[in-house]
């Protein structure tokens, strides 16, 4: 499972023009998962980004987390995330889960990042062509790969 989070002061998901996820300050998380994902990968993950220190406290320093915040986020799926570009110039998908395997990672991953901060979070929709628009705050961008748990 890979993840991209994205610190925003804003953040919105549109599909067929109509707005389906729209938060202020908190987290964008775009997610890819592979068949090999686990449960267990879900839980170090999502218990991972709601306790990143990545949010400013009185001295600006990144030390709060989005639980300590209360920020928002929004989940989005990526299946791109997983993209193989070591041959020729088009992308490889080959190591992204089939939306069999996929769909009910990504709703467990979701289930489980409400449980970790205590309320409901703002999706995208699975396997929709999806308008992500984001301002950046910091910029502060952090990729986790649950493979190598760096």
């Amino acid at each position: 499972m890979k993840a991209i989070i994205q610190r925003v002061s804003e953040s919105s998901v549109t599909i067929d023009s109509k707005v389906v996820a729209n938060i202020q300050k908190g987290l964008l998380v775009l997610v890819g998962f592979e068949d090999s994902d686990t449960q267990e990968d879900i839980l170090w993950l999502t218990s991972k980004i709601a306790n990143l220190r990545i949010f400013g406290d009185e001295n600006d320093v990144m030390n709060l987390s989005l639980k300590d915040v209360e920020g928002d986020i929004i989940i989005v799926s990526q299946f791109t995330l997983h993209a193989s570009t070591k041959k020729g110039n088009r992308p490889s998908y080959i190591k992204a889960a089939k939306p069999e395997i996929a769909v009910p990672l990504y709703e467990a991953f979701i289930a489980q990042m409400e449980t970790e901060l205590g309320k409901k979070v703002q999706t995208g929709q699975f396997g929709a062509d999806m308008k992500v628009a984001l301002v950046n705050d910091g910029p502060v961008t952090i990729v986790i790969d649950t493979k190598k748990r760096e």
